[in-house]
């Protein structure tokens, strides 16, 4: 179940959210290293990604989140808010006027009254607490296949994705960004 109450308990949580109308806008802009520079400062404020997949369009990481100052659906939305600035400003860079264009028209109006340009991302997203081992098992699965299935098929096997932490799961090999296992994390909740 999507929590949409904010959420301050430590824990192991399951997270996606989706660029605004389902747009390819982490590959178009290369965003990939502003996804990898979210998860420094949420380990940088004692937090840490445990498992993610970075898709052209969304992401999916499970997180530990240490229940600090700030709730986890306000550290969720300062991300997609540091990453939206840096998007936007690559598209520009890159002549994108027509991607601009349609991101500006997304604004509600009173987001546009508060000084927001581009609607970059959807304005929801999941948190999903994870309660037990078999539920983290299962997003496991479901986060490291999602390059290859359905639509996507952007790699012919899950290892060959280079960004997802399958390989370290899968192998045990460092992979573009180094994950720490679920399982440390649910020894200090137990």
């Amino acid at each position: 179940m999507a929590l949409h109450r904010p959420t301050d308990q430590p824990g192991i949580y399951f997270l996606t959210f989706t660029c605004n109308r389902w747009l390819s806008l982490i590959e178009q802009t290369s965003g990939y290293d502003l996804v990898y520079k979210w998860f420094d400062i949420l380990r940088d404020n004692g937090n840490c990604v445990t498992a993610y997949v970075i898709m052209p369009n969304h992401l999916h990481l499970l997180l530990y989140y240490n229940g600090g100052e700030q709730s986890l659906n306000t550290v969720t939305g300062n991300g997609k808010r540091f990453m939206a600035y840096e998007i936007v400003s690559r598209l520009k860079k890159e002549g994108k006027e027509d991607l601009l264009s349609l991101l500006k028209k997304d604004v509600k109006k009173k987001d546009r009254n508060r000084g927001k340009q581009h609607e970059v991302w959807r304005k929801e997203f999941d948190i999903k607490e994870c309660r037990t081992e078999d539920f983290i098992r299962q997003k496991l699965i479901y986060i490291h296949n999602n390059p290859c299935s359905g639509k996507w098929k952007l790699a012919e096997d899950i290892l060959r994705y280079p960004y997802s932490s399958a390989c370290f799961y899968i192998s045990g090999k460092k992979g573009v960004y180094e994950v720490r296992d679920y399982r440390e994390f649910m020894k200090l909740e137990g």
